[in-house]
C-alpha cells in the first residue's frame, strides 16, 4: 500500500510479538525496516519472516537498549547505512511483577531501566536525525499508565508506563519547534507468545478480561495498525497524545 513509502523506520524489540508484526506492517507499507532486540534468536526469526516476503529486516541482536552505549551505537549504524531517520518507534520493554511489599529494589529498577531508560536514550541520541527530516517518535505506553490491576502487582510497570506517557508530552512540546511529532499508543492486553501462559488459564484470562467489552484480549497487527497511521503523513496534526486501544477497557 505504501504508506511509508522510503520512510527509514527504527524499530526496537523486532524478535517477537508486537515488534514482529510492525516490522513485518511497516516493510509491507514500503518502510526500510532497522530492527534490535535483546533476543538474537527472535530477531533472526522476524529476519527469515521478512525475507520469505521479500523484504529486509536491518539492523542486528543482540542489543541491549538499557545499555546507553549500545543505544547509541544502534542508532548510529543506522544512520551511516540509510543517511537518515524518519520514524522511531519505541517498542522494546520488559518488567518484573510483584506487591509494592514484596517487590525488590532489583526488580523496580529493572523494570524502571527496561521500560523508561531504553526510550530516553533511544530517543536522545536519534533527536538530531528525527529533527532532520521532520520525523515521528512513537512510544509504547500501557492502560497500566490510567489504572490498576488485580491480577499481578504492577507497581513498577504503571509508573514507568506513566512515566512514558508524560515523556511524550514532554517530546511533542520539544519536538514542535523542529517539526518533531510524538505519540504514545497505550494497549491493553495484547495476545503474545508472552502473555500466551496467562491467556491459557481460565481464571486468569476472566481476570484479564473483566471489563474488556469486546470480551477478548487484542492482536499485535492491531496495534500496529494504528502505529502505522501515526507514523504516516495522514497524522501529521496528530502529537502530544495518548491513544488507547483497549477494547473498551477505559470505557468502564
Amino acid at each position: 500500500m505504501g504508506r511509508l513509502l522510503n520512510k527509514v523506520a527504527l524499530i526496537t524489540g523486532t524478535g517477537g510479538g508486537q515488534g514482529r508484526a510492525a516490522a513485518l506492517r511497516f516493510a509491507r507499507e514500503g518502510a526500510i525496516v532497522v530492527g534490535c532486540d535483546f533476543n538474537a534468536e527472535g530477531h533472526e526469526q522476524t529476519r527469515a519472516l521478512m525475507s520469505a516476503e521479500g523484504h529486509t529486516l536491518h539492523g542486528n541482536a543482540p542489543v541491549d537498549l538499557g545499555d546507553h552505549e549500545q543505544a547509541r551505537a544502534w542508532i548510529e549504524a543506522a544512520v551511516a547505512e540509510h543517511g537518515r531517520i524518519d520514524i522511531l518507534y519505541n517498542n522494546a520493554s520488559a518488567a518484573r511483577f510483584g506487591q509494592v511489599s514484596e517487590l525488590s529494589i532489583e526488580d523496580w529498577q529493572y523494570t524502571l531501566r527496561n521500560e523508561i531508560d531504553l526510550l530516553f536514550y533511544t530517543t536522545k541520541y536519534a533527536w538530531a536525525y528525527l529533527a532532520e527530516q521532520r520525523g515521528v517518535i512513537i512510544n509504547v505506553s500501557s492502560t497500566a499508565a490510567w489504572g490498576g490491576s488485580k491480577v499481578a502487582g504492577i507497581s513498577a510497570h504503571a509508573a514507568a508506563k506513566g512515566a512514558v506517557v508524560s515523556f511524550t508530552r514532554q517530546l511533542a512540546v520539544e519536538g514542535a519547534a523542529v517539526g518533531i511529532r510524538a505519540v504514545s499508543i497505550s494497549p491493553g492486553f495484547v495476545a503474545t507468545p508472552g502473555t500466551q501462559a496467562f491467556l491459557d488459564n481460565p481464571k486468569t484470562r476472566a481476570m484479564l478480561l473483566d471489563g474488556v467489552l469486546m470480551d477478548r484480549p487484542g492482536e499485535p497487527e492491531e496495534v500496529v495498525a494504528l502505529a502505522v497511521f501515526v507514523a504516516s503523513d495522514e497524522a501529521s496534526f496528530i502529537t502530544g497524545s495518548d491513544i488507547v486501544i483497549d477494547g473498551g477497557l477505559l470505557a468502564v
